[in-house]
């Protein structure tokens, strides 16, 4: 077999030497490794040239890229003017669900393909949102501050001040590919009834959740999570008047993406009351602005985009990728 040029252009989470290990793992010695990290996520990732969600450098990465044959990255900016200096590449694997960071265009126009890791971060993403689900209802941060900072307040005790159960309350998930379903699937573990709002969900992979539309789902949902992808159709799908058919008090979730929803509209419902509660790890504005009313809303529970932040999601999309590249070469080598 012909020894392969590689270059693994890994970051501080999916590493060089994760990707390294799992191409050894999967292809045996039959390649050669150049390796260059990318600054994220110590240095957040950002639009570069005309490709989003990207790290580092185009000059680094055209000067890493001579000879090369295949790419790993999972940040890498492989824009137009890289895809055209990279004479010998024939594939990139992106270790992400998407390659937001990839020219498509430009790649095609080269020759060269393109793969993803899809699902890689499905486990984490699903319990991530679960998490926030608990947290919310139980407004576990505000009383995990309350007693950190000396106070052991009985009156919580009071009715209406106590949170809600999972097991009984209808849930609804907007959007049911990887990560929806498995939500699904451990909100009925807690008893809990799902609702499924998804015009392209394969009825098979239902698993017991009911299919409704979106009115109805909204209308009878006692927590609302997000898992829909960001497309022009889905972008801002959850504003106003989908927060105003909610039960009143509902709980609404949100690990997808940030455009899917009006934040501004969200500050207003849980100001009156109209939601009980919110747990938000994606914004619309990424990091979180010092003047986003979320900082002072009642009742949010806010992480920094890190569903997806597990050590197995990065194993996982390094065996991916690996994967990716034995396909690639037993097809070559055919």
């Amino acid at each position: 077999m012909t020894t392969t040029h590689v270059l693994i252009a890994g970051d501080h989470f999916v590493t060089p030497d994760l990707v390294t290990d799992a191409l050894r793992a999967r292809i045996g010695p039959v390649f050669t490794a150049r390796t260059l990290t990318l600054p994220w996520p110590h240095v957040p990732f950002g639009r570069i040239a005309e490709v989003d969600e990207a790290s580092g450098d185009e000059d680094e990465l055209i000067a890493a890229l001579a000879g090369v044959e295949v790419a790993v990255t999972q940040m890498g900016p492989f824009t137009a003017r890289v895809l055209g200096a990279a004479d010998a590449l024939r594939l990139v694997v992106v270790c992400r669900g998407g390659p937001v960071n990839v020219n498509l265009a430009a790649a095609a126009q080269a020759g060269v393909r393109v793969r993803t890791t899809p699902g890689r971060n499905a486990v984490a993403a699903a319990e991530h949102a679960v998490a926030l689900i608990l947290a919310t209802l139980r407004q576990i941060p505000d009383r995990h501050a309350g007693v950190r900072d000396g106070a052991w307040r009985s009156d919580l005790y009071a009715l209406d001040e106590v949170g809600s159960e999972l097991a009984g309350s209808t849930v609804g998930l907007v959007g049911y590919g990887a990560i929806g379903r498995r939500v699904g699937r451990i909100l009925r573990a807690f008893d809990a009834e799902v609702l499924v709002h998804d015009p392209y969900a394969d009825p098979a992979t239902l698993d017991g959740a009911s299919p409704v539309g979106l009115a109805e789902l909204l209308e009878r949902s006692a927590v609302l999570s997000l898992h829909a992808r960001m497309t022009p159709e889905t972008a801002g799908m959850i504003g106003v008047k989908e927060l105003a058919r909610l039960p009143r008090g509902a709980v609404l979730v949100n690990t997808a993406r940030g455009g899917l929803l009006d934040y501004d509209a969200v500050v207003d419902a849980l100001e009156s009351g109209q939601l009980g509660g919110a747990g938000f790890d994606v914004f619309d504005t990424e990091p979180l602005p010092a003047g986003s009313r979320l900082r002072t809303a009642p009742r949010v529970v806010l992480t920094p985009h890190l569903a997806g932040a597990t050590r197995q999601t990065a194993e996982r999309a390094a065996a991916q990728a690996a994967d990716a590249v034995a396909e690639y070469l037993a097809e070559r080598d055919r």
